[in-house]
């Protein structure tokens, strides 16, 4: 799916996002965001601009939070969780 805007609170009620995993770069979010959306589960990434501007991660500030609907939040940690791709977020 397309990149989410961070400031677009109201997109978030209505589609009622929840935080499934967060990355330190577009490499691995892509990859994961195929990975989802190959088992049928959409999702959307916030903080993606400031690393098309600044290519660079430290403390956080390249971090990727990834999105998906609540009503498939359960199965999109427990799929990420098997595959290693790191930790799902709380």
């Amino acid at each position: 799916m397309a990149e989410h805007d961070p400031h677009d609170q109201d997109e978030d009620r209505r589609l009622n996002l929840k935080e499934a995993a967060r990355v330190q770069g577009p490499v691995e979010a892509e990859v994961i965001k195929n990975f989802l959306e190959s088992e049928g589960i959409s999702c959307f990434f916030k903080g993606l601009m400031l690393q098309s501007i600044y290519p660079f991660s430290a403390d956080g500030l390249g971090e990727i939070k990834i999105f998906v609907p609540e009503k498939d939040l359960e199965l999109a940690k427990k799929l990420l969780e098997n595959k290693e791709f790191g930790p799902a977020s709380d």
